[in-house]
């Protein structure tokens, strides 16, 4: 066995096929399905199961597959750390976003990042805060970016961007004419909530705690998955809801949906860089790091 066949399988399992993993490798069907008859032997139980046209890991697959998740990070750790000894930016960082960051703002400063140095590769995983701060902790991604503080002793968050949320309705709702409307006004109105884990959710639970007030006081119509279900909900009259202006700024700009203050409520929140406190920034990432506060700071 070797970090090869470790590649090879985590393809396979991720991309849930032979074929889709030997494309994305520059393999050929039958050399990935040898390498992973190579890697059941030398473990002596089967990794994956054709079921279709998927491949799935067994229980013994995935208990492979996450420890082939460290051992790839740590290798691309050493190949960029040894670059970095050289004096070179180059190698493959993971980066983490929870959905405003991730959707919004990480794409952007990737892209200005890239164009400097040409010899880097950058995967960005997006999902809630939960599951950011989860991929961090087992060493998926080196860094995240999130949008609540997470109460956990081996995390170290450090604010990064301000955001002010608003309330956000349609451009036919009664309110689109207003600057501002009351706590109870919002109470009343149908809602749509952020799904449990959102960085949204945590940040709009605290802020209405902080005035005594529990979210199961929201006219609550639904429950969605994402900040772009949620835009789609609003847009459809299915409720109204409170989003980061950064996520809907070409709605805003062209007229269809509109941004309102509550009085008596305090939206503001912070996006947070976050890191695992016991793991040592490899040179690419630490160099991303500061190309990233110096843009959030521009």
């Amino acid at each position: 066995m070797d970090v090869w066949h470790l590649k090879i399988f985590q393809q396979v399992v991720k991309l849930k096929s032979f074929s889709h993993a030997a494309k994305a490798v520059n393999l050929t069907q039958p050399t990935v399905s040898t390498h992973i008859k190579e890697l059941e032997t030398h473990f002596g139980c089967r990794l994956l199961d054709r079921l279709g046209r998927q491949a799935l890991p067994t229980r013994a697959g995935e208990l492979l597959f996450d420890h082939a998740e460290k051992i790839l990070a740590q290798f691309q750790e050493t190949e960029t750390a040894m670059a970095g000894f050289l004096g070179k930016i180059s190698g493959r960082l993971t980066i983490g976003g929870s959905t405003i960051p991730g959707g919004y703002i990480l794409p952007r400063i990737i892209g200005q990042f890239l164009n400097r140095h040409q010899n880097v590769h950058i995967s960005l995983i997006v999902g809630d805060t939960e599951q950011i701060i989860e991929d961090i902790l087992s060493s998926r991604i080196e860094i995240g970016i999130v949008g609540a503080r997470i109460e956990t002793g081996r995390i170290i968050q450090t604010r990064l961007i301000e955001d002010d949320m608003r309330l956000i309705v349609p451009a036919s709702h009664k309110w689109a004419g207003k600057n501002r409307v009351s706590l109870n006004m919002m109470l009343t109105e149908p809602f749509i909530m952020r799904e449990i884990g959102s960085g949204t959710r945590k940040t709009l639970q605290q802020r209405l705690s902080e005035i005594g007030i529990d979210t199961s006081q929201l006219n609550i119509m639904a429950e969605m998955g994402s900040t772009a279900a949620v835009i789609q909900g609003i847009k459809n009259n299915i409720g109204i809801s409170i989003l980061s202006p950064i996520a809907v700024a070409e709605e805003l700009a062209a007229g269809t949906l509109k941004a309102l203050t509550v009085n008596g409520m305090r939206l503001k929140r912070h996006f947070y860089l976050t890191v695992h406190q016991d793991r040592t920034a490899s040179p690419l990432c630490a160099a991303f790091t500061d190309f990233l506060r110096q843009s959030s700071s521009a």
